[in-house]
């Protein structure tokens, strides 16, 4: 989902205070300078209230990427 990523781009950078910070669904905590792990909290709430979704914890521990944070907010959104 181009969309989806494309929406998700402005919520990375501001939560990684990084305006030129671009991810792709390659894109991990792993490979992207200052995501750790206060930082994932701040995304997953962020990309929630974006989204208007809720993520379980179980999702949460399966997300592995930002093409797994896509892929889940596209079941959830029934895309």
């Amino acid at each position: 989902m181009p969309d989806t990523l494309d929406r998700l781009q402005p919520i990375f950078r501001e939560v990684l205070e990084n305006p030129g910070l671009t991810v792709d669904r390659a894109s991990s905590a792993r490979t992207v300078e200052g995501w750790d792990s206060l930082a994932h909290v701040n995304l997953i709430a962020a990309v929630e209230e974006a989204f208007g979704v809720r993520f379980a914890l179980g999702e949460l521990e399966e997300m592995q990427c930002v093409g797994d944070l896509v892929d889940t907010i596209a079941r959830k959104r029934g895309g």
